[in-house]
């Protein structure tokens, strides 16, 4: 061993990033994980550190980070506490399937299981909800697993992995050696698609008299958008996404029918219950999807395409199912799909459409009523942005408007947290996003109640100097649980009321120049003001506490059973 390779493990944690091409982390220092961090004190001009003010900000904003770049996000912790706090982000990430890495500091070696001042078992706290986690117990194994954890996070169905370093592990020498690949044993994702299984399935779609592309999150994750757009135009196929398929196609492509789900449009909802054949590409069926499972598209048979075996036939039974990476599977798809032209059949979603315009969108764009609403507010911002900006939700109805009202052009520009959904997520994944994306508008489109679980990172965006643009939708409620309870608990209003602070205060406080609207004549010139600032700028928009997100499916009820009032 060479004495002048010798450096702590921490040294070689930090190391390892570089080496993996690292750029940014997100994280809090502690007793646990100071080793590491004392070594990131050299490397400061290599790769930047962003000083969250809470873990669950520092894991969203890896997530949001990852999301829009799909690159690989790296978040720091302690043990006990800031590894426990991780926890909801991780569970997040393990369900929308997101490339992150999760560091956390352990106890020494000598005192693990002892109860030991901030010790928590988060290897098996976590084992449930990462795709791999692995306590490090030897300094020299810290260059070969952290690139193991890289390559399991980023391959394959991407997700969250942790690995746990139990504090005299970071102080111990070793000798550093990065290696240049990676072999795990048992595991061999399958990006290439059975071409005879692809063959059957454009023949179904070519005999097809109502084909339907439903396209999913995995489209976005193989960046296989173009080979989607291609597919649709020469089987002239309607295309229908979930929510976290969103901007896989822009927004006013003719072939684009919108949003599919308990909140999605009218038109893909009832139209996709007489579709003959559905091509179900990178998503899940989860129940948001679905409705009632039993009585979801009986008349389609259903091909399915992921990268992941274990979701074909999980929920849905498929006729063909597939396993492949998307952009593979569509190119391969193109070559034996014929050319058709299926007018009739696309006229269908256009005339369900303007049901929806008529009853809905309309009426919510151009309100009667002294208040803003959501929708017009989204409606303008994505005039004025074009389309172009990122825009980043959080959880409740605030989550539901994006995909419904801003006309996304670009791909991966629509953040959310779709199978976990925690309140919370936005503000901070929304700053992740805006670090890995400088040079586009990055927009935080969010609730009252949302907002509050995670207004401290607040200080993240004056402490980086972010131009960030915040839109806080303030209804004094929990906006859809309030909804919820209008709808089916006969208005019984149990612990949805907020008494909320002045947010401009706050926000003033953080260094955020900002400004309120409470009448829908102010919502564009303040719009304007949030897009033309060179700086983080904020804007609450106070809306009706009545307002509701039309259409929706009542819960358990079919997809096709769409409520507007």
């Amino acid at each position: 061993m060479k004495k002048e390779n010798l450096i702590s493990g921490g040294e070689a944690v930090i190391k390892s990033l570089i080496d993996l091409g690292v750029k940014v982390i997100f994280g809090i220092p502690g007793g646990a994980i100071l080793p590491t961090y004392d070594a990131l004190y050299n490397f400061s001009k290599k790769i930047h550190h962003v000083l969250t003010r809470h873990e669950q900000g520092a894991i969203h904003a890896a997530e949001g980070y990852a999301k829009s770049t799909g690159k690989v996000g790296v978040c720091f912790a302690t043990s006990g506490p800031g590894a426990t706090n991780l926890v909801t982000g991780i569970t997040s990430c393990m369900m929308d399937s997101v490339p992150v890495v999760c560091i956390t500091g352990q106890v020494a070696k000598s005192v693990i299981g002892t109860d030991a001042f901030q010790e928590a078992d988060i290897i098996g706290i976590t084992v449930p909800i990462t795709k791999w986690n692995y306590q490090i117990t030897e300094a020299k194994e810290i260059p070969q697993i952290i690139a193991k954890a890289f390559y399991l996070a980023s391959t394959g169905r991407p997700g969250p992995v942790l690995l746990d370093l139990p504090r005299d592990v970071q102080t111990e020498k070793l000798n550093y050696y990065f290696p240049k690949k990676i072999n795990v044993e048992g595991y061999s994702p399958n990006l290439i698609p059975n071409i005879k299984q692809i063959k059957m399935a454009a023949t179904l779609l070519n005999e097809a008299k109502k084909p339907l592309i439903l396209a999913g999150r995995g489209v976005l994750i193989s960046r296989a958008s173009k080979e989607l757009i291609l597919l649709a135009k020469k089987g002239s196929f309607p295309v229908v996404t979930t929510l976290l398929g969103i901007s896989s196609i822009p927004s006013d492509h003719s072939l684009f029918v919108g949003m599919v789900g308990m909140h999605g449009n009218y038109a893909p909802n009832i139209l996709i219950q007489e579709a003959d054949v559905i091509l179900a590409v990178g998503m899940r069926f989860d129940d948001r999807v679905t409705g009632k499972l039993s009585e979801f598209a009986l008349n389609s048979k259903i091909i399915h395409i992921d990268i992941d075996p274990a979701e074909l036939n999980k929920n849905v039974k498929a006729k063909i199912p597939i396993v492949g990476d998307a952009k593979i599977s569509l190119k391969e798809l193109i070559k034996y799909v014929k050319k058709r032209n299926l007018s009739s059949w696309l006229s269908k979603f256009k005339k369900l459409r303007k049901i929806e315009e008529e009853k809905v969108i309309k009426k919510m764009i151009f309100p009667k009523g002294k208040f803003p609403t959501m929708p017009q507010t989204v409606h303008i911002l994505s005039k004025l942005t074009k389309g172009k900006a990122i825009i980043v939700s959080d959880v409740g109805q605030n989550q539901m408007i994006p995909p419904r009202y801003y006309n996304f052009q670009i791909p991966c520009s629509y953040i959310s947290s779709g199978g976990l959904a925690p309140m919370g997520f936005g503000l901070p994944a929304a700053i992740g996003a805006k670090i890995g994306n400088k040079n586009r508008e990055v927009v935080a489109v969010l609730g009252d109640g949302g907002f509050q679980m995670t207004i401290q990172e607040l200080a993240v965006i004056n402490q980086e100097n972010l131009p960030l643009k915040i839109i806080v939708f303030n209804n004094s409620y929990l906006g859809m649980v309030r909804q919820w309870q209008e709808l089916f608990y006969q208005r019984r209003y149990s612990q949805t009321f907020l008494a909320n602070p002045d947010f401009l205060k706050i926000v003033e406080g953080y260094g955020i120049e900002g400004e309120r609207v409470e009448k829908k004549e102010q919502v564009e010139k303040a719009l304007k003001r949030l897009v033309k600032s060179k700086k983080a700028y904020f804007v609450e928009v106070v809306i009706d506490p009545e307002e509701k997100v039309f259409p929706m499916v009542p819960p358990g009820a079919p997809i096709s059973q769409m409520r507007f009032e």
